[in-house]
């Protein structure tokens, strides 16, 4: 396949998945976020306790982690890694940017395709911290259209009632929590 078929598959297949995220957002309400989040005290590693399933996670068997690097133009470098069943770690890096000023900076675009698509709005998918502990040790991110959703942690490991407590927050916002998929990491 030519360069310029690929391009233009990629931007078919980004234009019909934004469409359908955006039919299905419609009539929920918005989510609550947190109102401030301090991204010098957020960057750095997190651990997926949880998710959702979703199809660019398939393959993802466990030690699930997510490395976020403040820029100096304001953006957010993602770094997500995770080992597949033979035991090979996959990397996807994407980057990250507040949504919009005038709005908390809990809302977030994020973006996996290549740099030259940035341009259009269907690449850069929603990212929201609906839950965020005061100590940084523990957040919740979702997405409007409640089809994506992460438990995340500093640790690789989580106690019960702390994972309870955020699964209670992420149904409260209407996410089907009982499809989370627990993330085995190394060690748990």
């Amino acid at each position: 396949m030519t360069t310029n078929k690929k391009v233009t598959v990629i931007i078919t297949c980004l234009a019909l998945l934004s469409a359908v995220g955006w039919t299905y957002a419609q009539g929920k309400p918005p989510l609550k976020v947190v109102p401030e989040v301090d991204l010098m005290r957020y960057a750095g590693r997190w651990y997926e306790i949880a998710r959702l399933p979703n199809r660019f996670q398939k393959r993802c068997a466990g030690e699930v982690t997510a490395n976020y690097t403040l820029r100096t133009d304001g953006n957010i470098t993602v770094m997500n890694r995770c080992r597949v069943e033979n035991g090979e770690e996959i990397n996807a890096e994407g980057l990250a940017r507040i949504a919009e000023k005038r709005k908390p900076n809990s809302i977030l675009k994020v973006r996996f395709a290549p740099a030259f698509l940035s341009f259009l709005p269907q690449v850069w998918g929603d990212y929201q911290i609906i839950a965020l502990s005061s100590d940084y040790m523990h957040a919740v991110v979702g997405d409007p259209g409640r089809q994506y959703l992460w438990i995340l942690s500093r640790t690789s490991r989580m106690d019960d009632a702390t994972y309870d407590r955020l699964v209670a927050e992420a149904k409260m916002q209407g996410f089907a929590t009982n499809l989370l998929l627990k993330t085995r990491q190394s060690g748990s």
